[in-house]
């Protein structure tokens, strides 16, 4: 008998087995992805699904042009599409964007008022903010089977609304009190916020967070409720609450403001925000889970789902998961969609020509220039960009959170500066003439800065900062750290070759 042949068919046997196995357990076709679906600052998603496109769309707060409109196919890879919002209105929180009678409308709070724009086409143009009369935030629209329109908002009331849509058509009315948290949990606050509904069977679905949208890592947390109106009684969910960090080691915090929606094969799915635990800095951070449904009505998330672990998506063909390109060579001749400027929008401030943006100075400090900015989306990258100075103007390359939060690496006509925390000096005088090369190298939220004279040759200040700070727990506003290009003063600065490059840890 040939025992090495018995040997080695026993271990080909075992070894088909096993590959069997494995191929068995992989899903048939069927995509990956990791959570976030959007890294860095992208908080209060709301998701429109319009036959087989989906729209979405965030807060937008003090960066302008706001409101910006992504879409996407496949409910993993989303191009923008367009800004609904350049009219200064404040800062932007949760918007509603919904459609009805083939028109888009977006529903948003700003500065403790509420606003709608609308669009025949989701690509624009969109129309100037129209004030609606009513105080409350977090509007979330609901029609029913009548075609009555509705506003809800975060104190568990709702308003009628006009056919239009565009004026309240009564008092508030309140319908739902929530869910009691356990006075034992670790929350910030009760503070129920960002109501979304929608209609399946018999019932109508209000999902809304409660808990504190930041503060401890448990806090933030989505509750669902149903009611066979859309104006209540609400029952609360058995599953309640639905997700929740479970303590401060979880790797994803505070989340919530959840949406629940389908696509058109009748799978289900809830899109979500949450802090990421050691980078609290970079916002609140758009995900997705799917949710299975209950025999007797109730949606939750599967069992064997977790929020930090690949996972596929039922339904869908097989895709590659992309992020958006940050690097912007000025080709063209409109402001990308990756840039922001904090405070407001002034088209006339800068020009984009010869493969350069010149951006008009202002102010006589980081703080109120009115930095152009881009959410960087890598626990560790490099950013770059190549800067000419005219007149008295000073630029630079910051990170920015808010007017009294920020530092970075700037130059006047002669002199590298270095901003720390709001102290600025010469920290190499004498060295260029009116064009420089900078650079920021963020590692796990330690920042070193350098400069070039040609882009090749790069030597480091002796400057360093550290940022794990700079977060809404600490500053308030609910912002995150941006990478941000600063013209200050009296003159110009022309930017070229902006280049975001993520580091591998």
């Amino acid at each position: 008998m040939n025992y090495r042949k018995i040997f080695f068919g026993i271990v080909l046997f075992s070894i088909c087995i096993f590959a069997n196995g494995q191929y068995k357990n992989l899903p048939d076709n069927k995509p990956t992805f990791t959570n976030p679906l959007f890294k860095g600052d992208y908080p209060d998603p709301s998701i429109l699904r319009d036959g087989e496109d989906y729209y979405l769309v965030h807060s937008s707060f003090y960066y302008y042009p706001g409101l910006l409109i992504w879409h996407s196919t496949d409910l993993i890879n989303w191009k923008p599409v367009a800004n609904a919002l350049n009219t200064y209105v404040g800062s932007v929180w949760a918007p509603e964007l919904t459609k009805y009678d083939d028109k888009f409308y977006i529903y948003f709070p700003a500065d403790n008022k509420n606003y709608v724009i609308t669009s025949e086409n989701i690509e624009g143009p969109w129309t100037e903010p129209v004030l609606i009369d009513i105080s409350m935030i977090d509007p979330g629209h609901v029609v029913d089977e009548k075609g009555n329109r509705y506003l809800y908002f975060s104190s568990g009331s709702y308003v009628p609304l006009t056919d239009d849509g565009l004026t309240v058509a009564g008092d508030p009315i309140h319908s739902y009190d929530g869910w009691e948290i356990p006075r034992e949990w670790s929350i910030e606050c009760f503070c129920m916020e960002g109501p979304k509904l929608f209609k399946r069977g018999d019932y109508y679905y209000l999902t809304v967070a409660e808990g504190g949208t930041a503060g401890p890592a448990t806090g933030h947390m989505v509750i669902s409720a149903r009611s066979k109106s859309p104006l209540g009684p609400w029952e609360n969910s058995p599953f309640n609450p639905i997700l929740r960090a479970q303590s401060n080691k979880d790797q994803w915090w505070s989340v919530a403001h959840g949406t629940i929606f389908d696509d058109v094969d009748g799978n289900w799915f809830m899109m979500f925000h949450g802090y990421e635990n050691g980078f609290y800095n970079m916002g609140r951070q758009t995900m997705l889970v799917p949710v299975e449904w209950t025999e007797d009505g109730w949606y939750k998330i599967p069992d064997d789902i977790k929020i930090e672990k690949q996972m596929t998506l039922p339904g869908k063909a097989n895709v590659a998961q992309q992020a958006l390109k940050l690097s912007d060579d000025f080709s063209g001749d409109e402001l990308n969609p990756q840039w922001k400027f904090f405070g407001g929008f002034e088209n006339d401030r800068f020009e984009i020509k010869n493969n350069s943006i010149v951006i008009n100075g202002k102010g006589n400090g980081i703080a109120n220039c009115s930095p152009m900015l881009t959410i960087p989306a890598d626990h560790a990258y490099m950013a770059d960009v190549e800067m000419e100075i005219e007149g008295d103007a000073i630029g630079g390359l910051v990170l920015f959170y808010n007017q009294q939060a920020s530092s970075g690496i700037l130059a006047d006509d002669t002199n590298v500066l270095a901003n720390l925390r709001g102290w600025q000096f010469a920290t190499e005088r004498n060295v260029i003439n009116r064009h420089v090369y900078l650079r920021l190298k963020s590692i796990n939220n330690t920042v070193d800065m350098y400069y070039s004279l040609d882009g090749e040759d790069w030597i480091k200040i002796e400057n360093s900062f550290e940022t794990s700070a700079l977060h809404h727990n600490v500053l308030s506003g609910f912002l995150s750290l941006r990478i941000g290009l600063c013209s200050i003063g009296d003159g110009k600065v022309s930017f070229k070759n902006f280049v975001y490059t993520p580091i591998s840890e």
